[in-house]
């Protein structure tokens, strides 16, 4: 068991945190995970103590459970998965390095939240390709480390963007940095030469970030990040498109994404978009739903420094015919909700409460990733389990939202239930770990495990699993990142 002391001589008495009512706050999360409660929480303040706590770690066998967003949590990824555990935090770590506009990007500390990284790009007429709706909590680091969709698949060239590099500090102790900023020469040299740190590939011919990504800290702790960001329009109009068939938009989004016309492009059933859009509850959540079609797609054009209303203009007359052969109707405002009002939701984090937290108090996401052709088919699968297993369908949020140009489609199923009732959390447990096998036998690829579903996806692969062990064994010999995660 690792001493209080030696935690002191690292980050002081005022950054480590023994309490046991404090504790019981990082024992557990919104998931179905069990609860574990850490030894203690530390708060680093800079890359040399993360460095330092992971060799007292080495030296004493003792798990270390990074975390840089705030509560609420939701995947049980920050929930110790052993005893004896140190949870490090590092929402502290609140620096932001640098937003570059001439080579759009954003360099920041992983403690820094998309509520708080927004205004600083913006000042510099650049904006994040996000995730729909982060917390004011959120991590703009862990969002990407996570994989987390972004609203704009225009940008959106691989699987891994918008992070560019990385600097991490393994389980073993070693410093690394991945992409452009491994080097040569150190950042401040780098910037001098005129390097911006965006290229995320390397260092050599081998992609660093994709062992990182999804790792759910497993492999190390990361120190900083940078970001691909895109330019501040200078003018945009956003539209919605309602249906009652999926399809019909489905077909519409593949041209929209294909000719690269839109920015934000993404569709909602209206059980999501009256839970995003609803101020007063349960009232006006009721009358949204109400007036929505089942399915509604959100999109947005923008012009920007040259010519911008008529690229707008020309943009709007090339989707007039594309939406007319789909049989559908863009228009600026859709029963209670404003296209406007929307955009304006979406480049933003969520107001508090948080918007999957309005319904009942709690919620869990089903997630995976689909092709064009399966996407419908999924959809009608969990409709169906949910139905089997007496969950309301009509009361399930459904977020769809095309990846990498159009290539894929994230599937994101909501299911919003009252964590005080027994039974409603029962049920929603027992779906959400029953569907698995179902949506994976139609198609369905589950890219980022979490929680009680993670072995059961990553026992299917034994391949895989047998090569991230033998990674994990070079870049954390003793075991002592977030154990009890993913296949580890």
């Amino acid at each position: 068991m690792i001493e209080k002391r030696k935690l002191v001589s690292i980050v002081s008495a005022g950054n480590v945190i023994s309490e046991p009512s404090a504790l019981e706050q990082y024992a557990g999360d919104m998931s179905f995970v069990n609860k574990v409660k850490p030894d203690y929480v530390v708060k680093p303040r800079k890359t040399d103590d993360i460095a330092k706590l992971i060799k007292l770690a080495r030296e004493t066998s003792t798990p270390l459970v990074p975390v840089s967003s705030g509560a609420p949590h939701f995947r049980g990824d920050t929930v110790p998965g052993v005893g004896g555990a140190v949870v490090v935090d590092l929402s502290g770590m609140k620096y932001i390095i640098r937003a570059d506009r001439l080579n759009r990007v954003a360099m920041f500390e992983p403690g820094v939240t998309f509520d708080e990284l927004i205004p600083a790009v913006t000042r510099e007429k650049l904006r994040l390709n996000m995730p729909l709706l982060p917390r004011k909590t959120k991590s703009v680091a862990a969002s990407m480390l996570e994989r987390e969709p972004v609203l704009m698949p225009k940008y959106h060239w691989d699987i891994a963007d918008p992070l560019n590099c990385v600097e991490i500090i393994y389980g073993s102790g070693e410093m690394f940095r991945t992409g452009a900023a491994a080097g040569p020469g150190s950042l401040e040299e780098q910037w001098a030469a005129g390097g911006a740190q965006v290229e995320a590939a390397g260092p050599s011919s081998a992609s660093w970030y994709r062992i990182i990504q999804g790792s759910q800290g497993t492999m190390g702790i990361v120190t900083w990040a940078s970001a691909r960001c895109e330019l501040l329009p200078s003018l945009e109009e956003p539209f919605l498109v309602g249906s009652s068939q999926l399809d019909r938009l489905m077909e519409l989004v593949h041209w929209l994404v294909r000719l690269r016309i839109p920015n934000e492009c993404l569709i909602l059933n209206n059980c999501n978009l009256a839970a995003i859009m609803a101020e007063k509850w349960p009232q006006d959540y009721k009358a949204i739903k109400e007036s929505l079609p089942t399915w509604i797609l959100f999109y947005n054009l923008a012009g920007y420094d040259y010519l911008p209303e008529e690229r707008i203009s020309s943009q709007v007359e090339d989707i007039k015919d594309i939406a007319q052969r789909a049989g559908v109707e863009p228009a600026h405002t859709l029963g209670g909700v404003s296209a406007f009002e929307l955009l304006k939701v979406v480049q933003a984090a969520s107001a508090e409460p948080y918007w999957k937290l309005r319904a009942k108090g709690a919620c869990h996401d089903t997630f995976f990733i689909s092709n064009f052709q399966k996407v419908g088919e999924l959809t009608d699968t969990m409709s169906g389990a949910a139905d089997k297993a007496g969950y309301p369908v009509p009361d399930m949020g459904i977020y769809i939202q095309p990846i990498v140009q159009g290539a894929n489609f994230h599937c994101e199923f909501n299911l919003f239930y009252d964590p005080e009732n027994a039974r409603e959390t029962g049920r929603v447990r027992a779906l959400a770990t029953g569907t698995i096998n179902s949506l994976m036998a139609r198609g369905a690829f589950f890219s980022r495990p979490y929680g009680e579903i993670s072995r059961t996806i990553m026992n299917k692969d034994a391949a895989t699993v047998m090569a991230l062990n033998k990674v994990k064994m070079i870049l954390d010999p003793d075991k002592i990142m977030n154990p009890g995660k993913l296949c580890f």
